[in-house]
């Protein structure tokens, strides 16, 4: 399945007289073709001389420019990580340069990869790349529920906002929304959010089981956007302790989406327990189960109102530890859940979807491919070598 996509370039180079030049080398090894997945270069150990803003990437043989973005990975002011997307045949191995060199900014309004705080809707956190979009919901929803005041929203999941093209649509549906001249529950072609979340974990929310019951947080209570870009966006996301059957647990969840994939990267900061469940909520329990102990993952494919819609959760490293279908008479609470083995308080996972009316899929056993060949690649991954 090839998709086109467009973007918008981040930087224009103006000279070619360039003062470093670093080769790498990207190997593939898997029999498969591989394409979206990113790879992470430490800066540090490219040697490149001058600004770290004025890198840029070129194929070794053709000297084509690859789109790249330099990021603040460890959240601490500098610059210190380079991320590419480069296209790799099965069984291969590409050259390229990595140069520095003068160049100047040229700033899209809206990056391909983008997420940002919603004050003007309550106080939404919203987040997308060009084949998906999600929210969560903060602390002035939750504050509306509790004193009874029309228009909250009481939930720790993550909600799916379902759209079929491949520009960013965030904030014109916002817009549309909030100055009533439309509404983002209507499909006008670009889709639209008609998936319910409720008190389930929608899209990969976190819950913890005591006995045969799961405890949930409530609403985010801060969030921090750490950058928006093409090829990635990354926040952060602060909750109140909460209570698991006597247990006190906290936390904090870094959330990251790169460009070209259809689902999202949860690091979760956990501490009060050594286990976490990750849900994908089953609405009207119409849908179909699969899962995959060996490689790490579950998915449920469903009906949804005119179309159908896949969700699905991958779990890198061996730490599923289990999953479970929960069904229960409890409105919302019924979820596909995955056990997942804390690392020293960090959990990591994958969630997302994927809508047959996009046409990016367009059935569960494309949905399921599409999840076999993300925990393949998580497993393989693209081998960088410095010269």
């Amino acid at each position: 399945m090839k998709i086109v996509f467009q973007f918008v370039i981040l930087l224009l180079i103006l000279s070619c007289n360039n003062n470093s030049n670093t080769i790498i080398t990207v190997q593939n090894t898997l029999n498969t073709n591989r394409s979206f997945e990113t790879v992470t270069l430490d800066l540090e150990k490219l040697r490149l001389s001058g600004g770290n803003e004025s890198i840029f990437i070129e194929d070794f043989e053709t000297g084509e420019k690859l789109i790249s973005q330099v990021i603040d990975e460890n959240n601490d002011g500098k610059f210190d990580v380079l991320l590419f997307q480069p296209e790799m045949p099965a069984n291969s191995e590409r050259k390229f340069n990595i140069k520095t060199g003068a160049i100047s900014k040229e700033k899209d309004s809206i990056p391909a990869c983008y997420s940002r705080f919603v004050p003007e809707r309550t106080d939404d956190y919203a987040w997308e790349n060009n084949r998906v979009a999600f929210r969560t919901y903060g602390p002035r929803a939750q504050e509306m529920i509790e004193s009874n005041i029309n228009g909250g929203t009481l939930s720790s999941g993550i909600d799916a906002w379902l759209k079929r093209v491949e520009y960013p649509i965030i904030n014109k549906w916002y817009k549309k929304e909030t100055s009533n001249t439309g509404s983002y529950h209507e499909d006008t072609g670009e889709g639209l959010d008609n998936f319910h979340v409720g008190i389930s974990r929608g899209v990969g929310g976190i819950a913890k089981k005591v006995d045969s019951t799961y405890y949930i947080s409530k609403n985010f209570t801060a969030w921090k956007t750490l950058f928006n870009g093409p090829i990635r966006t990354s926040f952060i996301l602060e909750y109140a302790s909460w209570d698991a059957g006597g247990k006190k647990i906290s936390e904090k969840k870094k959330i990251s989406l790169d460009n070209g994939s259809n689902l999202s990267k949860f690091e979760v900061t956990v501490k009060g327990t050594d286990t976490i469940s990750s849900g994908l909520t089953l609405h009207e329990r119409e849908g179909e189960i699969t899962t995959n102990d060996e490689y790490g993952w579950v998915s449920y494919w469903e009906p949804h109102d005119d179309s159908q819609l896949g969700t699905g959760i991958v779990v890198p490293n061996n730490t599923m530890v289990g999953h479970e279908h929960y069904v229960t008479n409890i409105q919302d609470a019924s979820n596909l859940f995955v056990h997942i083995s804390s690392e020293n308080t960090n959990v990591t996972y994958y969630a997302g979807f994927g809508w047959k009316k996009s046409g990016q899929f367009q059935n569960k056993n494309e949905w399921n491919e599409y999840l076999q060949h993300f925990s393949e690649g998580l497993k393989n991954p693209l081998l960088v070598r410095v010269q």
